[in-house]
């Protein structure tokens, strides 16, 4: 590998230029975060000032206190972890064991079976938002967080990444399993799906995210203040200036508050499944 020294002058700049640009590119990122982090962190004074701030001049929790306790944003908060955590393991399960399906040699109709859920993401989510809507009012569940989770609980790209992952997996093992009696279950639970770990982090990581994160379905189904998910209650939070009652002002501090503890838990599981993250993309992306 040639030493800074010896490039030329126009790889120099080059470099000089994409680096740069990469800088820039980062604090459009982490100025915002900083920002957000920062006024949470704020007075009830402070916060009100103009201004971008990147260190708080101290610390205070008052914005954390208002919005967790006197709004009581921990309801919609375990509103959002009970229909994330149930929606994406059943989620990750199901596109697993449809994945491990669509391996199977001799399977009748595969090819159609392929083509299909293939043209199921050529669908946008906008185009069956009402008929989605009408078939969750016909079987009772509007404003209910099952609706939430039904909401895109298996999806062709999930389905699809995992049969790439199960394809890696060399199919000897599974005719060694079934000729020592052990049927396909037993076979899908204890060979495919630990050496499909990639895999499982992609998905989960990908469907946790999305659910976490999820506002137009809630928006749709979801009427009842007491079923909101924290979306919903960031969207009111943030569009209101009152609080909890008229002698309350909303400060900056208590909406960014609101914005970083939605953050919290996507920053708590992306390192367990980082390591297997971009291992996950580059094999779900090359494996034909």
């Amino acid at each position: 590998m040639q030493s800074w020294r010896h490039f030329s002058w126009k790889r120099r700049f080059f470099y000089s230029l994409n680096t740069l640009f990469l800088l820039l590119l980062v604090l459009t990122m982490i100025v915002p975060l900083l920002n957000t982090i920062t006024v949470s962190l704020s007075s009830n004074i402070e916060s009100m000032k103009p201004g971008i701030k990147l260190f708080p001049t101290e610390i205070s929790f008052e914005g954390y206190e208002t919005i967790w306790r006197k709004m009581e944003l921990w309801r919609p908060f375990l509103n959002n972890v009970y229909v994330t955590v149930i929606g994406t393991t059943v989620h990750v399960f199901l596109s697993a064991m449809a994945g491990y399906v669509l391996i199977q040699r001799g399977l009748p109709g595969k090819n159609i079976m392929l083509t299909l859920i293939m043209l199921t993401m050529m669908i946008p989510g906008e185009a069956i938002m009402i008929p989605l809507y009408v078939v969750n009012k016909d079987l009772g569940l509007l404003n209910t967080l099952t609706s939430l989770i039904i909401h895109g609980l298996v999806s062709g790209f999930s389905v699809l990444l995992m049969r790439n992952f199960f394809l890696s997996v060399p199919y000897s093992l599974a005719e060694s399993a079934k000729m020592d009696g052990a049927g396909d279950f037993k076979i899908f639970l204890q060979i495919y799906l630990p050496l499909a770990k990639p895999g499982l982090a992609t998905v989960t990581l990908f469907e946790f995210v999305s659910r976490w994160n999820h506002f137009t379905s809630a928006l749709l189904y979801i009427n009842d203040d007491t079923k909101y998910t924290l979306q919903l209650a960031l969207r009111s939070i943030i569009l209101t200036s009152d609080a909890t009652s008229s002698s309350d002002f909303m400060t900056a501090n208590v909406r960014m508050a609101g914005i970083v503890i939605a953050l919290i838990p996507l920053l708590i599981i992306y390192p367990f499944v980082q390591k297997y993250f971009v291992k996950g993309i580059m094999l779900g992306s090359t494996k034909e």
